[in-house]
Parts: C-alpha cells; sequence; structure tokens
C-alpha cells in the first residue's frame, strides 16, 4: 500500500478514469450485453466512487487498475447473479454464467489483457454502427470509450452541452430499440464504420493536444490513450487499412513536439520559438514509419496529407527552414478534401510564409463560421501585428482573449497586447 494525500488521491482517480473506464465499460458491455450500457456506466461509477471512499485515508493499492478491474468484476458478477436473466442479457455466455462453477471464471477471462483490447476494438465498432447518426456515433464514443466529458465533446464539435447530451441519449436509445451487438464487422460495412472510428481518435487526440480545460493546455494522457487505440486498430489485420496507419503517424509528429510547447511556468512557447531539440525523436521516427507504411496505392485520406505536412515540420532544422512552400501546396490539396473553415485557417496560416503577410490576411478575412472560434481572431491579429498595423492587431487580440476560457491561452494573448 502506498501513502497519498486526499487531493493526490482525486487527482489518481481521476486520471484511472481516463485510462480505465473505457475499457471497464468495453468488458462489462460485452459480458452484459450493449443494451445494458448504462449498467455498466453505473457499475464504472460505483467503482470509482469506492475506490475514492476506500483510499480516502491515504492508503491505496499497489495496483490501483487491478483493484478497479477486481472491484468492477465483482459488480458485475453480483448483477448477473441478481438479474437471473442470462439468455437475455448475454446469450454468447449463457451457458457459462448459470453456473456458480463457470460465473466467475468467465468473468475473469474478459478481463484478461488481451480480451480487454478485443472488447475495445468491438465496442468503437459498436458504437459506431450505422444505424446511429455519425455525430451520435462520435459523441458516444468519445463518452463511452475515451472518457471525455460533454462539455469537452461540445467544444470539438464547436456546439453546446445540451446538443451533445441529446445526442448520446439518442445513440443509446438506437441501441437498445435494433438490438446492436458488439461486433467489428467483416464485410463492405467496415470501412464506412472505421471511418468514424478514426474520426473520433482524432478528436479525442486534438483535446488532449489543444485542451478545452481551463487550467490545463495540454493533457498528454488523452494524446496518449488516442495513440494507444489508433495503434490497437492498426495492428488488426482487418482494419489496418493505411489511413489508419496515416492518423497513427499524423498523432506521433504532433506528440513529439509535446514538451516543447510549454516552458518551465506553464507558458505557451508557439512553434517558431519551440525548441527542437525537446522534440521527442522515436515518436518522429515512428511517425516516418507509419506514413511510409501508410502510402499505399488508391488512398489519399485527409489523415495522410495532414501527417504529410507534420512531417515537413518534424524535418526541418529550424522554423525559418522550413519547406512552407510544399505545406501549403498540401493545405490547398486538404481543402479540396475537407472544405471546412479550420482547414481554410491552417492554409491561410501557411500562405503567410510560404507567400505573404498581407495573402495570408486576405484568406483570413474571406473565411465564414469561425466567428466564435478564439485561434481564429488570434490568427488574424497576428498577421496585423506583423504588418505593423498595431491598432488592428489589438483589436482582434482582445476579441480572441474574450473568446478563450484557457488561462495558458489567455496569458499569452496579454503578452501579445501588451505589445501591441
Amino acid at each position: 500500500m502506498k501513502s497519498f494525500d486526499n487531493n493526490n488521491i482525486n487527482q489518481l482517480v481521476d486520471h484511472l478514469f481516463r485510462h480505465e473506464s473505457g475499457k471497464m465499460i468495453a468488458v462489462l458491455s460485452r459480458l452484459l450485453g450493449l443494451q445494458n450500457l448504462e449498467v455498466a456506466h453505473d457499475i464504472v461509477q460505483d467503482t470509482l466512487l469506492q475506490a475514492m471512499n476506500s483510499w480516502s485515508f491515504g492508503k491505496i493499492p499497489d495496483n490501483p487498475p487491478a483493484w478497479l478491474y477486481r472491484v468492477a468484476r465483482n459488480k458485475a458478477i453480483d448483477f448477473l447473479r441478481r438479474e437471473k436473466k442470462f439468455r437475455e442479457i448475454s446469450p454468447q455466455y449463457a451457458y457459462l454464467l448459470q453456473s456458480e462453477y463457470t460465473l466467475t471464471p468467465t468473468v475473469n477471462h474478459l478481463f484478461l489483457e488481451n480480451e480487454i483490447q478485443d472488447s475495445q476494438l468491438r465496442m468503437m465498432f459498436a458504437c459506431c454502427h450505422p444505424s446511429i447518426p455519425e455525430e451520435s456515433q462520435i459523441a458516444l464514443t468519445l463518452k463511452t470509450l475515451c472518457g471525455l466529458s460533454v462539455n469537452e465533446i461540445a467544444r470539438a464539435f464547436l456546439t453546446n452541452d445540451e446538443t451533445i447530451s441529446k445526442r448520446i441519449y439518442r445513440a443509446k436509445e438506437k441501441i437498445k430499440l435494433e438490438k446492436i451487438g458488439l461486433e467489428v464487422p467483416q464485410s463492405g460495412e467496415l470501412p464506412r464504420r472505421l471511418d468514424v472510428v478514426l474520426k473520433s481518435l482524432y478528436l479525442l487526440f486534438n483535446e488532449g493536444y489543444n485542451s478545452s480545460h481551463p487550467s490545463q493546455l495540454i493533457r498528454q494522457d488523452l494524446c496518449k490513450e488516442a495513440i494507444r487505440l489508433c495503434l490497437l486498430i492498426t495492428r488488426q489485420s482487418l482494419t489496418a487499412y493505411p489511413r489508419v496507419k496515416a492518423l497513427l503517424s499524423l498523432m506521433c509528429f504532433q506528440a513529439s513536439r509535446l514538451n516543447a510547447r510549454l516552458d518551465d511556468k506553464g507558458n505557451i512557447i508557439l512553434l517558431k520559438h519551440q525548441d527542437r531539440g525537446k522534440w521527442d525523436l522515436f515518436l518522429i521516427q515512428e511517425g516516418f514509419t507509419n506514413l511510409e507504411a501508410a502510402a499505399e496505392p488508391f488512398e489519399v485520406s485527409a489523415y495522410h496529407l495532414e501527417a504529410a505536412i507534420a512531417s515537413l515540420h518534424a524535418a526541418s532544422s529550424s522554423f525559418e527552414h522550413t519547406d512552407w512552400k510544399s505545406i501549403y501546396h498540401l493545405y490547398e490539396m486538404l481543402y479540396q478534401l475537407q472544405p471546412n473553415p479550420i482547414v481554410a485557417m491552417n492554409k491561410a496560416i501557411a500562405s503567410a510564409y510560404a507567400i505573404s503577410k498581407q495573402k495570408a490576411l486576405e484568406e483570413l478575412q474571406q473565411i465564414k463560421g469561425l466567428e466564435q472560434h478564439h485561434l481564429y481572431y488570434a490568427s488574424i491579429g497576428e498577421m496585423y501585428f506583423d504588418l505593423a498595423q498595431k491598432e488592428n492587431a489589438r483589436n482582434y487580440f482582445e476579441k480572441a482573449f474574450r473568446l478563450t476560457h484557457s488561462q495558458t491561452e489567455r496569458q499569452l494573448l496579454l503578452e501579445k497586447i501588451s505589445l501591441c
């Protein structure tokens, strides 16, 4: 047993919730049936509450995840014994669950590491069933498997909490109504479901890379979880499509810069000022390895293009020597595939270094749909600042300041404003 104070215990439980809740929910849903997803959620919540209560005296087990699995496993066994509807709850395991001799070993087996991974893979594809609207699929995946809050998901979709709550509710109702099961489709349905799974992991990584949390800009645990789940998909022959490897490549390149994005005081260090010696060379190499593996014929996805852009940053010895013209060209290709305002904004920023600041400003001012996005106004402010139009720069930095709740981003914007 290890000793911790209550604050550290709360942090530990929160960390474990992020890392282990999705695994436990996946296994419990496989055991209890996806129609009992709420029961699985309740068991996991009860388990985490029990952890906080049991550990509140300052003593926690040497292996906290194993403790959580054991408690969740016991709660699941209690539920099965109490309900005694084995065929209705879990037809696949009904004959094993009806006997006390086989019930506990069967449940224990599903909590082995390889079975947990299999359950998570099944869960991802179940959440992304075509009967469920795509936006609800992604919201359910992020909430159930990845441990994101409704507010965090709302930020990813540029919408509000109520909308996301309704999407998740409708997805759960659809699962019950259509009796959707936990399975990885092996037909022509697989690629369509896979695309939604990948979009979910992409959003999960983004939330970790630039978090909506007011006091925490970077959440490495979310980035690592997105990489872990994506790696899991690449290791399955049925799902190891080139675009999966391209997404994994992109995540590796982006994650390689995490340790260089903040200074010792937690202030943001922009890309142009980062110490590239702090970039993770192992992750950069993994990025190149996966990008090469993704270069199979007849498939060029948005993930391929984003990974290629990230690779040019990773390959450059400095910000000034970056191949900005190639990056701008890749953004033009990406915009043809995904003509959305975020891509348009990134393309415009790249044009500042590939063509001119005036060109970037003109492109930024033509974008519609980012009226509530602080990075949009910050980018315009940056262009005006570099063009020595300080008053205009200040106005846009102030707009950006009002639209972000991130303390770290606000500090950077205050510094920008002070220079105007």
